[in-house]
């Protein structure tokens, strides 16, 4: 078995993780992924040609580069522990799509971009670990055509968040209802924060959770967003805090989104 070390300097975020797995799902000579997202490292553990490991990052556009080739004996994959990691995830993506309901009701009625973005965001979340979970077994194809969907998807909602936001800015729309966006985004936080703690309560040392728990840290900032934006939008009266954030998180689920299609789009 060999171990191909690659420099990733797009891989800024466990959504680029999950994206990674997902496009190592049809090899079977994979056998394990160790990721190091502070210092955009990624090890593959593999019994395949390096060159095609190689042409699947190329094509993801995150500037991956081989860095070196090593060898080992063997490799010690504790069963047990994958299947709680897996229930652990799953959990997780009930939390991602119960607030992504949750919020998009509350942004419709309270007339706010940022709930309406924040809610798109638990959405992307919950699509790119159900994706992650959903693949597995499945053929190379269908992985590729659920990835394109998803990401078409996320990109049509995205455009059409950004396009009435701007609308809004134009507009000089009306203020959102400054309490039900504090009241929903303290809601979104506490169900983030349980993410968290269900997460960090597995004590796993694997590197994808570890990326999944910073993967919710950054979900906690986005709401810590919203949150501060209502803030601003009661002792103001104005309509641009709420605006501002709500772009912001647009164009970052618009990243994400662009980067599954790359990854659907990708030849094998």
């Amino acid at each position: 078995m060999q171990v191909a070390v690659y420099h990733i300097p797009g891989m800024d975020c466990p959504s680029e993780e999950n994206i990674i797995r997902l496009a190592f799902q049809d090899l079977e000579t994979i056998y394990k992924l160790d990721f190091n997202i502070p210092e955009r490292r990624l090890k593959v553990y593999h019994s395949a040609d390096v060159s095609t490991i190689t042409k699947k990052l190329e094509r993801l556009n995150f500037g991956a580069t081989l860095v070196d080739v090593q060898h080992t004996v063997s490799l010690s994959i504790d069963v047990k522990e994958e299947t709680i990691q897996r229930r652990l995830l799953l959990q997780v993506l009930g939390i991602n799509a119960f607030f992504f309901i949750a919020e998009t009701i509350a942004g419709v009625i309270s007339r706010s971009m940022g709930l309406l973005a924040d809610g798109l965001d638990m959405l992307a979340d919950a699509l790119v670990y159900g994706m992650s979970l959903y693949v597995i077994g499945k053929s190379a194809s269908s992985k590729k055509k659920i990835a394109l969907l998803s990401g078409y998807g996320q990109v049509l909602l995205a455009l059409v968040g950004l396009t009435e936001t701007v609308k809004r800015f134009v507009g000089f729309d009306q203020t959102p209802d400054y309490r039900m966006m504090i009241i929903v985004s303290i809601f979104a936080l506490i169900g983030n924060a349980l993410c968290l703690w269900l997460l960090q309560k597995s004590k796993s040392k694997e590197a994808h959770m570890q990326a999944s728990i910073i993967f919710t840290s950054n979900d906690v900032l986005v709401n810590l967003g919203v949150l501060v934006a209502g803030a601003v939008v009661l002792f103001t009266g104005k309509v641009w805090p709420d605006l501002i954030i709500g772009t912001l998180v647009f164009l970052l689920v618009l990243k994400g989104a662009f980067a599954i299609i790359s990854l659907g789009r990708a030849k094998a």
